[in-house]
């Protein structure tokens, strides 16, 4: 059974959803030096050059991919480096510009879009270069560094502890870098709102806090991490001491004064601080945010049409809301179902070790479950495998509710699910399961550890960031699993409607604080009147929303959008729409701008009816 899709599809093509910056269509092609099979390898290996110069110019994210190239450093951030970079861009451009589009084949031809619309994209964030934050309470260097080291560096053999090493040995160059884009932030005005400094700062101070910086008998993360990697390696003695004594030595006399140096630049920043939580307080800040908004959902609406879209949606959900109210026999308000939702302990874990264990054990389950049905939905499955974590303590404090890291191309590691479960208030049961699909199968590492495996597309194609698609396809699949058969239990699917409601309302506060000029404690205020979340979760939110000017506006906006591809498929095919079909068609080319997602489909409807 298949929903319709609730928003009259026209009005996308009013308020421009369906065309993003570049539209993503066929390209006019110009003088081409290259034609024919000369042009068609000659682009495959252009782009594989430039693929592999960025994992060169970028070598912690070469190791999020399992590149070892550069395993010891850490990306830069320089100023000399970001100015490179926009010139190598312009270098590209102008290169792709020299192949001919339609000489090569329709694959090709949609990398030649992705590439040339990626290149534009990231040319046009680099004209408000300061304005984006280089460092937040919500993530930044700081968490960068530990959280690196911790998950993402392996350490199979003694070269690997060495690559470790060396990147302790790099944070202090790295965090000079990141100091001297502060200093440039606050000689522009372009800096945090002043209840995020403390923050920063305290999960800073977390990092060098225990042995070797105090005497305090605990280890620091980064020492006690070093020691387990190490443990784990067959050595000799000689070599085992020689490695923890240098790791040791890095760590008092690199990161440990690195750390301070951050801390003090941060704190000299926070004295500039502005009182004022949006960036509409930045100069140019209406065409900054309108290129966040186009960054993240990939297209061209407004800030007040994002805002009147989520106005709807909450509207909409309310009114499910109050359905399911009706089934379980609650006779007050919709307000008082949310406080009921909220303060009732049946639907909270204990705020214990226990408690925690049980709800990933919970969260795996329902994982699990999911897993033996994608068949009957799905062709193409993911190969990697899939953990379910919790948040580290250093960084659960100030890290969003949840979130997923893929697995690299060569299997090396899992994809992982983490959970923060610093304070299970903040985790109510009736949200486990949608918030598992989210993030989980057939959400996040369905998407993902799909493309990373795919061997006949680009590896920029891989990774490239169109948001709206990324979260959209998170969103949409907590509605699918409803339709899959999940959330029996009514409160289950009020956890479902939950979240989606949570999203709903992302659209209303994101615009709200970054373009109609809210204060943090008014957008609180709203979450609290028009969600079941508890308090700590609406405060959470709502700083990161601060924090991340746009992101939390591309997930519905997304959702709707594969919503509504879906029901004009379905009405276009009749009985010939296939499930299986279009959600591979949605997975097998990589993250698309909404706009070619929307070619990608009408070319399946095509296909099918030729078929």
């Amino acid at each position: 059974m298949f929903r319709a899709f609730r928003l009259p599809l026209a009005f996308f093509f009013a308020a421009g959803l369906l065309a993003c910056g570049q539209d993503g269509g066929p390209v006019a092609s110009s003088a081409s030096d290259e034609s024919g099979e000369a042009a068609v390898t000659g682009f495959r290996a252009f782009l594989d050059e430039a693929y592999a110069e960025d994992m060169a110019r970028y070598p912690l994210t070469a190791t999020y991919r399992g590149i070892k190239t550069g395993n010891d450093q850490w990306n830069p951030v320089s100023e000399t480096f970001q100015e490179d970079t926009r010139a190598i861009n312009e270098r590209r451009l102008a290169r792709l510009q020299t192949f001919d589009r339609d000489a090569l084949a329709a694959d090709e031809q949609l990398s030649w879009d992705l590439y040339k619309l990626n290149l534009e994209r990231l040319l046009a964030r680099d004209a408000f270069r300061h304005h984006d934050f280089v460092i937040t309470q919500f993530r930044g260097p700081h968490t960068v560094v530990p959280s690196t080291l911790i998950n993402i560096h392996r350490v199979n053999s003694p070269a690997d502890a060495e690559d470790y090493i060396g990147r302790l040995n790099g944070v202090g160059d790295y965090f000079d870098q990141v100091i001297a884009q502060l200093e440039i932030r606050t000689e522009k005005g372009l800096t945090l709102a002043d209840w995020q400094y403390p923050k920063i700062v305290q999960s800073a101070r977390n990092v060098v806090t225990g042995v070797p910086y105090d005497d305090s008998g605990e280890d620091s993360t980064l020492w006690a991490d070093f020691q387990d990697k190490v443990a784990g390696l067959t050595l000799d003695e000689a070599t085992r001491e020689r490695l923890l004594a240098e790791a040791r030595t890095a760590l008092v006399d690199v990161v440990g004064p690195a750390y301070e140096r951050l801390i003090v630049a941060v704190e000299a920043q926070a004295e500039d601080a502005a009182e004022a939580d949006g960036i509409w307080r930045f100069p140019r800040a209406k065409d900054y945010y309108a290129t966040r908004l186009n960054w993240y959902t990939t297209t061209d609406l407004s800030a007040d049409e994002v805002h009147e879209i989520g106005l709807a949606e909450v509207a909409r959900i309310h009114g499910e809301m109050r359905a399911i109210m009706e089934t379980v026999g609650f006779e007050d308000s919709l307000q008082d179902f949310f406080e009921f939702m909220r303060t009732d302990e049946q639907f909270y874990y204990p705020n214990t070790d226990a408690g925690r264990a049980d709800y990933l054990a919970d969260a795996r389950r329902s994982i699990d479950a999911m897993r033996e049905r994608l068949p009957e939905y799905f062709g193409l499955l993911p190969e990697a495998e899939i953990v379910v974590k919790r948040v580290e303590a250093f960084r659960e404090q100030s890290a969003g509710k949840a979130f997923y890291q893929a697995p690299p191309k060569d299997g090396s590691r899992p994809g992982i699910y983490y959970a923060n479960l610093y304070d299970m208030a903040n985790m109510p049961s009736y949200q486990l399961q949608a918030l598992a699909f989210h993030e989980g199968i057939p959400g996040h590492h369905m998407q993902r550890a799909i493309t990373v495996a795919l061997d006949d597309i680009p590896e920029f194609q891989k990774y490239a960031s169109f948001t709206a698609y990324t979260e959209g396809w998170g969103l949409y699949t907590e509605e699918l699993a409803k339709e899959m058969g999940f959330y029996e239990d009514p409160y289950s699917d009020f956890g479902r409607l939950a979240m989606e409601l949570w999203r709903a309302c992302r659209l209303v506060v994101d615009t709200g604080i970054h373009s109609k000029r809210w204060s943090r404690e008014e957008a609180i205020d709203y979450l609290l009147e028009h969600t079941p979340n508890p308090e700590g979760d609406a405060v959470n939110a709502i700083e990161r929303y601060i924090a991340m000017p746009g992101q939390a506006t591309a997930y519905m906006i997304g959702k709707l959008k594969l919503m509504a591809l879906r029901e004009e498929a379905r009405r276009a095919l009749g009985e010939g729409f296939d499930i299986r079909a279009f959600h591979d068609e949605v997975l097998k080319d990589g993250p698309v701008p909404l706009s070619i997602l929307e070619r990608k489909i009408e070319g399946l409807v095509d296909a099918a009816k030729a078929g």
